[in-house]
């Protein structure tokens, strides 16, 4: 079936059964990925076994919550990242954090801390870790009162709430910058990890001949009055799959130095006796643009 054949098809689909104008929006995003999925049927021959199957593949992936999982491992929250950087570069903005994918594992509700936190429930193993810096405008003025959320998985690569194992929040923290813009936590030095075994992202990146691990990393939502929301995350140096990631989520200027803090008066003053690794990283948020789409916007998330 040709193109004009399609085209003609799809207008006597529109034209059967109206009712009303209906959403104008709607109409122009189907009647156009309707059109490009018909004409891929076209080209590849694809067979109603093939078409049955893929449906029931993603809905199957939806009943088991890994279509959060799929979107990264097919590149297209990365492309959703990359088309957000044109529009501002449109703009007129420059510079800034690099943002990039937020992923599915986000939970709103942690709790809000003043300036500094604690990240783990004192329960949970790992090595330890202090993570501090400023948050700037792109001015270059530190952002008093500032919200940097974030959350990031256990020394087995998991994440409270999903993992029911953890404690509420484990690993989860909002805190509000102090009167200098700074922000500070510590925590339990995270892993990187892989896509549940045997689920529909594992057997599609099996199909690929891809694999589905991801970096170590520390996932951000960071957001103050007159300024874009920013999410990022940072990744942990040397993990084998840094450059790597199922989930395209690695970019330049996201990847800090860890160093080894050995001074016996700071071990002790964290109550440990062991170095702990220091995280340092500033974040630099764009100011509101009203010629740029909007970076607060609403998506499926958990909530406790």
């Amino acid at each position: 079936m040709d193109t004009k054949t399609i085209d003609q098809l799809l207008d006597r689909f529109e034209k059967t059964g109206v009712v009303s104008e209906g959403n104008a929006r709607i109409k122009l995003v189907v009647h156009r990925l309707v059109r490009d999925l018909m004409i891929a049927i076209e080209e590849l021959d694809i067979t109603p076994e093939e078409f049955w199957a893929g449906l029931n593949y993603l809905g199957d992936a939806g009943r088991n919550g890994e279509l959060g999982l799929i979107v990264p491992g097919i590149g297209l929250e990365h492309f959703l990242d990359l088309r957000m950087d044109e529009a501002e570069a449109r703009a007129g903005l420059k510079g800034g954090t690099p943002r990039t994918i937020e992923g599915p594992l986000y939970v709103a509700g942690a709790p809000v801390a003043q300036g500094e936190a604690r990240l783990d429930d004192g329960n949970t193993p790992g090595e330890l870790v202090v993570m501090q810096g400023v948050v700037r405008g792109d001015d270059g003025q530190p952002l008093a009162g500032a919200k940097v959320e974030v959350w990031h998985a256990n020394s087995l690569g998991n994440y409270s709430y999903f993992d029911k194992s953890q404690s509420d929040f484990n690993l989860r923290r909002t805190i509000v910058t102090d009167a200098q813009g700074r922000y500070k936590f510590r925590s339990v030095m995270p892993v990187g990890y892989s896509v549940p075994p045997g689920g529909a992202t594992d057997r599609l990146l099996q199909q690929l001949g891809r694999h589905g691990h991801r970096p170590a990393h520390i996932h951000f939502f960071v957001t103050a009055p007159g300024h874009r929301k920013l999410t990022t995350q940072i990744n942990i140096e040397n993990d084998p799959h840094l450059w790597d990631d199922f989930a395209f989520g690695t970019r330049d200027g996201l990847v800090p130095p860890v160093h080894t803090n050995t001074d016996r008066a700071a071990m002790q003053a964290l109550g440990t006796d062991k170095p702990f690794y220091e995280i340092r990283f500033d974040f630099t948020l764009h100011a509101e643009a009203p010629s740029a789409p909007a970076t607060n916007f609403n998506r499926p998330r958990a909530a406790a």
